[in-house]
């Protein structure tokens, strides 16, 4: 009788351990899921600004490449205490609005800023520190196109795409989007700072993105998060790699420093995806300068991406094309000569 109690005793602690087991599984899953963005995006969504003027929605639409199949929703302040900042806002200050479409995988993340009626209404963040931030919060394959209807700064513009991607049932971790968006703040004096080069954008979120990527996999592999110094070190080293260092202030890179301590301590950090994710956008952003950065095969979805390009077409053909017109005009001025 003692050894059938035994016996038994022993079966229902192997039965609580494996219980155990699949429930840390689970929650590991739960984790890594609401950490980075793990599924495609099954649609497409258009998020307009609470504080966007009544009757300017079909501009927009038109600005964004919006289609009928483009589900719409619109981002309020009560979005940005949420994704970007408890300090609030109020939804008259909403005025961003962005369409957000599924990449094709392996794309990462691609913004294009485009104009409203003919203006560039994003006086500040950059193509490029759109592409990272998201990045950091988790965001993976989609294709980002942001615009307003009056002149902004457009710091509010990625509540709207994390708003997207929760309607669409993929919840990122609040704590990624906050402290992505904290990198957003510390890059963007640096940034004003470096208005006249229009490479120093991509140089910078590059590094920054090289760092980050470091970072998560050094937590990774030894469980712990790194001193300020240490990560100051780091980021030196790839400011120089990019020979921005002299560009940058130290009263910036002490900012970018917490700010990328705030990511490696986020959920985000956790994943191995991020260190690919980080490090694959890194590479893309070295060389990429202005609001463009997407091409009709980034798309998922060629229809999605038909109605933007069909306006703004491949911002680097058209500037092929330019240099073979210029050759063409040499040559036949030089034929003239002969």
């Amino acid at each position: 009788m003692k050894l059938i109690k035994q016996i038994a005793i022993a079966a229902v602690m192997l039965i609580i351990s494996m219980y155990a087991a699949i429930g840390s599984e689970i929650l590991t899953v739960h984790a890594d899921t609401t950490a980075v963005q793990t599924t495609a995006l099954s649609k497409s969504y258009v998020v307009y600004g609470a504080g966007m003027a009544s009757g300017a929605q079909s501009k927009v639409d038109s600005a964004l490449g919006v289609t009928s199949s483009y589900t719409s929703l619109t981002s309020t302040a009560s979005d940005y205490a949420t994704y970007i900042s408890s300090d609030g806002t109020t939804d008259s200050a909403m005025i961003s609005s962005v369409a957000i479409a599924p990449a094709a995988s392996g794309t990462g993340v691609k913004v294009n800023i485009v104009k409203y009626d003919g203006n560039s209404n994003i006086s500040k963040v950059t193509a490029q520190q759109y592409a990272m931030v998201a990045t950091m919060a988790g965001v993976n394959d989609v294709i980002i196109t942001v615009t307003a209807n009056q002149s902004v700064t457009g710091e509010a513009a990625l509540a709207g795409v994390y708003k997207a991607l929760a309607t669409d049932g993929i919840q990122l971790s609040t704590q990624n989007t906050t402290a992505a968006n904290s990198v957003l703040d510390a890059t963007q004096t640096a940034i004003d700072d470096n208005s006249d080069d229009s490479k120093y954008s991509g140089e910078l979120m590059a590094a920054v993105g090289e760092v980050s990527s470091d970072l998560a996999k050094d937590r990774q592999d030894n469980g712990t998060t790194s001193s300020q110094s240490e990560v100051k070190a780091q980021l030196e080293t790839a400011l120089e790699k990019y020979n921005i260092e002299d560009k940058t202030s130290s009263t910036s890179i002490t900012l970018i420093v917490n700010a990328l301590i705030q990511v490696q301590k986020a959920p985000v950090s956790t994943t191995k995806s991020y260190i690919d994710n980080a490090s694959s956008i890194a590479d893309s952003l070295k060389n990429s300068a202005g609001d463009a950065m997407s091409k009709l095969s980034d798309f998922a979805n060629s229809a999605d991406g038909r109605a933007l390009m069909s306006k703004y077409g491949n911002v680097f053909q058209k500037i092929w094309n330019k240099v073979v017109l210029w050759i063409q005009e040499l040559i036949a001025y030089v034929q003239t000569l002969l």
